[in-house]
């Protein structure tokens, strides 16, 4: 089901502002508040940092990778059907994509679930794009996901390249706090032979500050029925920007959080750039799906996360 998280904003107040599934109900938790801060203390300290981020211990790394075996895979597969897959939403029948796969991981709640996410070229050729509530509970800093593994071009079972366990997860701090952002990076680790992420499965180029228009194909594994998560599927639309976001005729529901947009298509070939990622819809009934507009914030993040 949708994560039950309040809207961050009014802009919000009429969306499902999450796509991430859950077998498990969500609990609500309370946003933590900033302290206040005098005008002459707020004056004299230093621009907080606009990004946020938290990490996994070696062994929590390695506990992930086993946790995620097949058989947990194909049960929490099982454990939600959002209804039928809706009329824009087609099974992507083209070349493989190797950099779009499934996210798994056990939410704050402590449910099993899972998002899509796209590995992008990066100078430590490991990082991966997704969502911000596929990471963390929004405006709630200290509710954070575990046991979180990549599995690029996963389908129908199949780990074709393996298993990519998350070192480092980075979101813009605005999200965490407020809510408002919906996007996060995370440094994935070498695979099991010692191959980084980009090695194995190439990267997604990514754009930052890209005007809004134009053909946009937006992937995602969402949990309806008949393909429950087990293969990637696709919208295509014209974006336009509404409320301060990119916006798609589009009614992928949830599991398709974090799927990327990927602008300037060749169905031929499989490759794009990346412009957003899955982030809200405009109701349980979609019709519509909206996604961030990378600006610096997301720029700054994605910079060090590469660095990471």
């Amino acid at each position: 089901m949708f994560d039950s998280s309040p809207p961050a904003d009014r802009r919000l107040s009429r969306r499902v502002t999450a796509l991430a599934v859950a077998g498990t109900a969500l609990t609500l938790a309370v946003p933590v508040s900033a302290s206040a801060v005098s005008g002459a203390d707020r004056a004299n300290a230093a621009a907080p940092d606009p990004v946020s981020s938290f990490s996994f211990t070696a062994q929590e790394r390695k506990d992930a990778l086993a946790y995620w075996t097949p058989a947990r895979i194909k049960a929490v597969g099982k454990s939600v059907d959002l209804g039928p897959t809706g009329p824009k939403t087609k099974t992507w029948t083209g070349p493989q994509l190797k950099t779009v796969g499934r996210m798994f991981m056990v939410n704050a709640a402590g449910a099993d679930t899972w998002c899509t996410a796209t590995a992008v070229k990066s100078a430590n050729r490991s990082v991966v794009m997704t969502a911000g509530h596929c990471v963390r509970r929004s405006a709630s800093p200290v509710n954070t996901n575990m046991s979180m593994v990549f599995v690029p071009a996963y389908s129908k079972g199949k780990q074709p390249y393996g298993a990519f366990a998350v070192r480092t997860v980075l979101t813009p701090r605005a999200f965490a706090e407020e809510g408002t952002n919906d996007v996060a990076a995370m440094v994935v680790d070498a695979d099991r032979s010692g191959r980084r992420l980009t090695d194995v499965v190439g990267g997604t180029p990514i754009a930052f500050n890209r005007a809004v228009g134009g053909k946009i194909s937006s992937f995602g594994y969402p949990a309806t029925h008949p393909q429950l998560g087990e293969e990637l599927l696709r919208c295509v639309g014209t974006e336009k920007k509404e409320d301060g976001q990119r916006m798609i005729p589009c009614d992928m529901t949830g599991g398709s959080s974090g799927g990327p947009w990927l602008a300037d298509f060749k169905e031929t070939t499989g490759q794009g750039t990346l412009v957003s990622v899955n982030s809200s819809l405009d109701g349980f009934t979609p019709t519509k799906m909206y996604g961030e507009i990378f600006g610096a914030t997301a720029k700054t993040m994605y910079g060090r996360a590469e660095r990471g």
